[in-house]
């Protein structure tokens, strides 16, 4: 927790003098019990940009290739990072994931799995459902918006959690995760709507 805050810090620094960076609807994120933060992805910089908006450790997925490098694995596993094989469904890394969740942390994920090149969102993958789903955890939209040129500001944007528990209570289903999945989209279009520069 001390490297993850020092290094957090150092970000903070490089990225309100980089980019100006603005954290907006910090407060929406609960201060404690599991938090799933759920943002669109437009750059390499956007997982340090959530950690920075607020006070409590994100804990992200990362590809288990940087978990055979001797001192990126060390700052990694600092991090609480899950170690995720790509091009496959990785049970071990969804297990962790919820272990993560159940243990009162925050994750972090990008639905739609990879950065968009327009700034447009694109398409939300249905895991970001199966994690709300199968977790009890808050479900936070968030909006990344840029785009990130030198000394334009970047924000990032955190909306209240979404009540699912209508979807919790219901039979789990394919067509109940597309929905899922659709809302928390939804959630997100509506902050960057909203907040767009």
């Amino acid at each position: 927790m001390i490297l993850y805050k020092f290094f957090r810090g150092a970000f903070r620094i490089a990225l309100k003098g980089l980019y100006r960076f603005e954290s907006i609807g910090y407060e929406n994120v609960p201060d404690e019990g599991p938090v799933i933060l759920c943002s669109n992805h437009i750059s390499n910089w956007d997982p340090p940009l959530l950690g920075c908006g607020i006070e409590r450790q994100v804990c992200y997925m990362a590809k288990e290739e940087l978990f055979k490098l001797p001192v990126v694995s060390y700052v990694m596993k600092s991090f609480s990072a899950i170690p995720v094989k790509r091009g496959g469904n990785d049970r071990g890394a969804i297990r962790a994931t919820l272990q993560i969740l159940e243990q009162g942390k925050v994750f972090g994920i990008f639905p739609e799995g990879t950065r968009s090149k327009t700034g447009e969102l694109g398409e939300g993958k249905t895991g970001i459902a199966m994690f709300a789903l199968k977790s009890q955890a808050d479900v936070v939209p968030v909006a990344v918006i840029g785009p990130y040129r030198l000394f334009h500001k970047v924000k990032v944007v955190y909306g209240k959690p979404i009540d699912l528990s209508k979807y919790r209570e219901a039979k789990s289903s394919s067509e109940t995760m597309r929905e899922v999945t659709q809302v928390i989209m939804s959630e997100i279009q509506k902050l960057k709507d909203a907040h767009q520069q």
